[in-house]
């Protein structure tokens, strides 16, 4: 028979490796050594996390860490001062993943190298993906048709095109008849805000993703933006993902409500061209399905010159991977 244990606590692992410590009082413990959590959610990654927890008994605290793991790989160390005579604290390990369903993301997909390793990303995080692209009255529609393909080859839960004419209003090289700047340097690249800039383009595309995560009840939402090779966009910026998620925050009933809190994920923010190159490559991304080119050929093939295209090039020869 299990001994009943008052001092007992649950190190429990919610749906993103988020730890959470709560007594256990009253709890039936078995006399037996922590058992592993099951390994076949070893997929699923998540941060590192740090918990601590103090108990009744006074001069006792334990440290928890949970360390970069695989899900069936967490670790358990610390210190313990403890009286020499009182029994050791109970420790129970919860994944609540284990027969959880997925949590639901929104993922925004152009059919280009960076959001398509995002979309991957999300899918190794565990999400069940739901992949939202626009038809904007772009110069490069053939990104659509490799959104598409990214996304039968990602298995996502669902795609949707949606068609928002941001050509009506102009005032970029992707929406109007205004050349595509090319064969710029990387100095020229970092001057100013290039004329390939659409108004507003990721706002508009984050509402319309916030309105499905409501409908869906996420709170997850997946861009590819980045911040360090860029071609200057005000909206890849980090300031403007911040403002936005707590802008989003206090828009939607969900969040009046507090029934979600919704956190916009942008895991290439700071990364390189080359360390995206390199991280597509480990989540095994097809680059020959994706699509960056601002202004294509009539075949849909790249024109080679356009910043799209030249930081793509700096990306693949810096990571020392072949663009195929």
């Amino acid at each position: 028979m299990p001994r009943i244990r008052r001092d007992a606590v649950a190190i429990h692992v919610e749906a993103h490796g988020e730890i959470v410590i709560r007594p256990r009082l009253q709890a039936a413990v078995e006399d037996q050594p922590l058992r592993r959590v099951d390994r076949h959610q070893q997929a699923r990654r998540f941060e590192i996390h740090r918990v601590a927890q103090r108990f009744e008994r006074p001069r006792q605290h334990v440290h928890s860490h949970v360390c970069t793991a695989a899900a069936g790989d967490i670790e358990r160390s610390g210190s313990e001062e403890a009286d020499s005579q009182a029994a050791p604290t109970a420790i129970i390990i919860e994944d609540s993943r284990l027969n959880a369903s997925p949590k639901k993301a929104i993922c925004l997909l152009s059919g280009g190298l960076d959001s398509s390793t995002c979309l991957a990303l999300a899918r190794r995080e565990g999400f069940a993906c739901y992949a939202l692209s626009f038809d904007y009255g772009q110069r490069h529609k053939f990104e659509l048709e490799a959104a598409a393909r990214i996304a039968a080859h990602c298995g996502v839960a669902r795609h949707l095109v949606l068609e928002t004419s941001l050509d009506v209003f102009g005032g970029s090289a992707l929406t109007a008849d205004i050349a595509v700047p090319k064969a710029r340097s990387a100095g020229e690249m970092a001057q100013g805000i290039p004329i390939t800039y659409v108004p507003a383009r990721n706002t508009i595309f984050l509402s319309y993703a916030l309105a499905w995560a409501e409908v869906l009840e996420s709170s997850d939402i997946f861009i590819g933006v980045n911040a360090l090779d860029y071609s200057g966009y005000p909206d890849c910026r980090p300031e403007f993902i911040e403002a936005y998620e707590r802008m989003a925050n206090l828009a939607t009933k969900a969040g009046v409500e507090g029934r979600t809190r919704l956190r916009i994920h942008t895991p290439l923010l700071s990364l390189s061209k080359a360390q995206i190159v390199q991280l597509a490559h480990e989540l095994r991304v097809p680059f020959a399905l994706t699509h960056s080119c601002y202004d294509p050929g009539a075949d849909g093939s790249p024109c080679g010159q356009c910043d799209a295209c030249l930081l793509r090039q700096k990306g693949f020869e810096e990571a020392g991977i072949e663009d195929r």
